[in-house]
């Protein structure tokens, strides 16, 4: 008999999972077998596209019913046989037996309902506490997952969170009801090194107080080495190798595992530019937002959300941007863009654009373009990738239809996209892709400067090596700056001249990326950079 902290809690037996759309049927999960077991972490990894998600989303029934069928194979989970039971049945073990974590926490958490509604829903739905308990509850699992000033969080809405704390909540929704299984899909990709090494730290230390299973999907091979315990490998759809953590990395077998094993963002940024003009200028650059309360509304103080930064840009350099979940990044550069309130000096070309109106600033838009983090929530549902990418000119410059497909194809071409898919929606692409037609958006306008927020984070690791490399290829042929926002530091090292470390909304530390790696000052700028190298 196996001793209780090693017996097979769910079971996912020889399961395969097609979709049939009009006359095609895809096989996306092809003849699947795993076990789970009591008090381990066993980590499904692939690339994006490989079938790691359906068969997550597939143990919890989370898939359409009306296009998506089992040819074989059951989910055992306690005796149960999850494919076949009721599907009230299976409601009532979702988030209670078998809690899970979902990839885009801005897709999968409600924009309409607090984040005290939404973690409370859980618990209501389950029956496990009195209404007095539930606020206590919530409070303390925001708490458990880092969210600073928990009471202060509870009334706010997902739009006013940052990602990383949008994915924290969605990890202390899965964890409200103390589930046997926890399936975390990519649970860090949204979260900066300090605060993915407390949650995983968080998530294996709850796993072994309450011997919970957790079935971790991820692209980050650093992950899977620190935290799990077997490793199965996934590649269009099927398992090629499962092994024991250990031995899957000192030895691998199969062909494509060694090559996801090679697979690591790396080479030095583009040469810098022989002239040092400058493009972008940045003095005391402020954003606050008000606080206000009472009856009346009236401002009681301000939330310093970024605070005094100054920095230039040249022509064709890369400045990094890294710093805690929170910290001000990606609010700063909406600043930049005009996108949100701000107050301080943005000069670009030597132009003042702070004090320009809507319609004034309206033509420094094409030369200033953005690559968000998510790329799936960024891109129309209800456009094509041709659509998408072309939406830009009708705005800034328009041009017969005939020249606009010319220029898609040639757009599609330099980022790596196949002109004949630019008729899909973006579904129908994997993030990889979806990504790359994001850049597309940005690079068919021609701008001097593109800023990319997070660009890489929802990406498994050998996609990342495509686009960090296209990226340099951009770069060097057309000459952009980047302004580069990322947790990832081994990514920024790859992409960045300069780096410019923000804590709460103040500089801590910039310089040349060379000196602030080799060389840094602040005792939190190493914490940064020791917890990437050793995660």
């Amino acid at each position: 008999m196996n001793d209780k902290n090693t017996e097979n809690i769910l079971s996912v037996d020889n399961l395969s999972v097609t979709f049939t759309h009009g006359n095609e049927t895809n096989c996306a999960v092809k003849n699947v077998s795993f076990n789970l077991q009591k008090g381990k972490i066993f980590a499904l990894v692939g690339e994006s596209g490989s079938g790691k998600s359906v068969t997550a989303h597939a143990i919890l029934r989370l898939l359409p019913e009306k296009s998506c069928q089992f040819p074989s194979g059951s989910v055992t989970y306690k005796n149960r046989k999850l494919l076949d039971i009721p599907l009230l049945q299976m409601q009532s073990i979702r988030g209670n037996g078998i809690g899970m974590i979902f990839q885009e926490p801005m897709t999968a958490l409600n924009p309409l309902h607090t984040i005290e509604k939404q973690i409370s829903e859980t618990l209501i739905l389950h029956g496990k506490l009195s209404s007095k308990g539930i606020k206590h509850r919530v409070l303390e699992l925001l708490s458990l997952v880092g969210i600073p000033d928990p009471d202060q969080k509870l009334s706010f809405y997902p739009h006013e969170l940052s990602g990383g704390q949008r994915q924290r909540v969605m990890i202390a929704m899965a964890l409200s009801n103390e589930p046997d299984i926890l399936i975390a899909d990519e649970p860090t990709t949204a979260l900066d090194v300090n605060i993915q090494k407390q949650v995983l730290s968080l998530l294996k230390e709850l796993q072994q107080k309450m011997g919970m299973a957790i079935l971790l999907i991820t692209h980050d091979l650093g992950i899977v080495k620190r935290y799990a315990d077997t490793v199965a490998v996934m590649s269009e759809g099927r398992l090629v190798e499962t092994n024991d953590c250990k031995a899957l990395f000192e030895s691998p077998q199969h062909p494509y595992t060694q090559k996801l094993l090679a697979s690591e963002p790396g080479g030095a940024p583009c040469s810098e530019p022989t002239t040092n003009s400058t493009l972008l200028e940045v003095s005391d650059f402020n954003v606050w937002f008000p606080i206000k309360k009472g009856v009346f509304k009236r401002t009681v103080g301000h939330v310093k959300a970024v605070n005094k930064v100054n920095f230039t840009l040249a022509k064709g350099k890369t400045l990094g941007i890294v710093g805690e979940s929170g910290s001000g990044k990606t609010t700063l550069v909406q600043g930049l863009l005009r996108l949100c309130s701000s107050r301080g000096s943005i000069k670009v070309n030597g132009v003042e654009i702070q004090n320009l109106s809507q319609s004034e600033v309206r033509p420094y838009r094409k030369s200033l373009q953005i690559v968000f983090q998510d790329p799936f929530s960024s891109l129309s549902p209800r456009m094509s990738a041709a659509n998408i990418i072309s939406e830009g000119l009708a705005i800034h410059n328009p041009m017969p239809k005939q020249a606009s497909d010319q220029l898609i194809i040639q757009i599609m071409k330099e980022v790596g996209l196949d002109p004949a898919t630019r008729h899909r929606y973006p579904h129908e692409f994997s993030g990889g892709q979806r990504q790359r037609i994001a850049i597309a958006r940005a690079l068919i306008l021609k701008p001097e400067l593109i800023i990319l927020d997070e660009p890489t984070s929802a990406l498994d690791r050998s996609v990342q090596c495509q686009v960090v490399d296209l990226l340099r290829t951009l770069q060097e042929k057309h000459q952009f700056s980047y302004v580069f926002i990322s947790h990832d530091l081994k990514v920024v090292k790859a992409l960045a001249h300069d780096i410019m470390v923000l804590k709460d909304g103040i500089v801590t530390e910039q310089g040349p990326a060379a000196d602030i790696f080799q060389n840094p000052q602040t005792e939190y700028t190493k914490e940064l950079i020791s917890a990437a190298l050793n995660l």
